[in-house]
């Protein structure tokens, strides 16, 4: 059976930056074929703005499609599964979906649309992007703009136009694999600090909040999370139902997060990575425990590359998302030079040292 094809999908109150994240991941897109469904009404359609960001290769117009009425949540069936049958039915499929939701509808719904029939068995939700606007956030205005933000609301007569954006921002919170913190050079580093380490203690375990400017990400770090999200639900739940539901779901979880951020380095980019490089490894099991050792102690977002391990004519791959770390044999090493080499990908001000001397332990 065909791998699933995975899907992203991206959440965020207008203005938080998702249309610059996604133009950014295009035009990045590293040979990947994206192909993306955009629910934002009210917002200039498919604006020219997410096309220039597509290059031959990445995406053309029939690969761009637009859900027209309304939050998705009210529409799965006839118009969110329909759009994805038509695209997963295509010859030339795409390596990745992108879906780009309003911010003021659910992910979860949406998420849970990944189940139906016929859907399920070819596609799987990557993983949940939450982008947030650092400075609104930080102010506890969660929008920088908030009347737009109630216009569009009023547009649409399937969404609830009453509960607080607060709480609207909870559910994205909730149901987010990742959180990233937009617009962070709007913020000095105390602040950016803060937020980040606020939002980090309020998301489920393992989800990676990371602190970004003008939506800047690297692939590698938006697309391939793996998570699945749609066999995970009942972590993800609403903490607020906005349609008409008399059950009440309250978390109760008992959160105790540790985590450590470095300074800011300088410069636009948020994020570094370098490789590592060392000889034949002895035992698979313990390097990938050794590896998810490391990735723990330094935060690193994503580990990726290939292993010699002694009497195995087969290169072992090594793909890791945070410390989840997958490894699986992949192709002989023929005449390539038997070697170990990892690149390590994470926030700015990586301690490569200490990162470099771990893995080479």
């Amino acid at each position: 059976m065909p791998a699933k094809i995975p899907a992203t999908v991206v959440t965020g109150f207008l203005g938080a930056g998702k249309t610059t994240l996604i133009r950014h991941m295009l035009q990045n897109a590293e040979g990947k074929k994206i192909a993306l469904i955009i629910n934002e009404f009210g917002d200039l359609g498919v604006d020219g703005d997410i096309l220039k960001g597509c290059g031959e290769e990445t995406c053309t117009e029939d690969d761009i499609v637009e859900l027209s009425n309304g939050c998705i949540c009210c529409t799965v069936a006839d118009d969110f599964i329909p759009t994805m049958e038509q695209l997963l039915s295509r010859d030339d499929k795409p390596d990745h979906i992108v879906i780009e939701t309003s911010g003021l509808a659910l992910p979860q719904p949406l998420v849970r649309a990944f189940n139906w029939p016929g859907i399920s068995t070819k596609v799987t939700v990557d993983g949940v992007v939450t982008v947030v606007d650092g400075r609104a956030v930080h102010d506890g205005q969660f929008a920088h703009n908030v009347a737009a933000v109630d216009a569009q609301r009023a547009q649409d007569e399937n969404l609830d136009h009453e509960t607080p954006l607060s709480e609207l921002f909870e559910d994205q919170v909730a149901c987010a694999d990742m959180i990233v913190v937009n617009k962070t050079d709007l913020l000095d580093a105390t602040e950016a600090e803060d937020l980040t380490s606020k939002l980090q203690s309020e998301s489920r375990d393992g989800v990676q909040v990371v602190k970004a400017k003008m939506g800047a990400l690297p692939v590698d770090v938006l697309l391939g999370q793996g998570i699945g999200a749609e066999a995970d639900l009942d972590a993800r739940h609403e903490i607020h139902h906005h349609h008409h539901h008399d059950d009440d779901h309250h978390h109760d979880d008992d959160h105790d997060h540790h985590h450590h951020d470095h300074e800011h380095a300088h410069g636009h980019d948020e994020f570094e990575s370098f490789t590592v490089d060392r000889g034949e490894i002895t035992d698979p099991n313990a390097f990938a425990e050794q590896v998810a050792n490391v990735i723990r102690s330094h935060n690193i977002l994503r580990l990726k590359g290939f292993a010699a391990v002694a009497g195995k004519p087969m290169r072992l791959t090594l793909q890791a998302v945070g410390p989840r770390v997958d490894t699986y044999y992949d192709q002989p090493f023929g005449d390539a030079p038997r070697a170990t080499r990892l690149v390590v990908i994470g926030q700015a001000g990586l301690d490569e040292a200490a990162i470099t001397a771990a893995l080479q332990a």
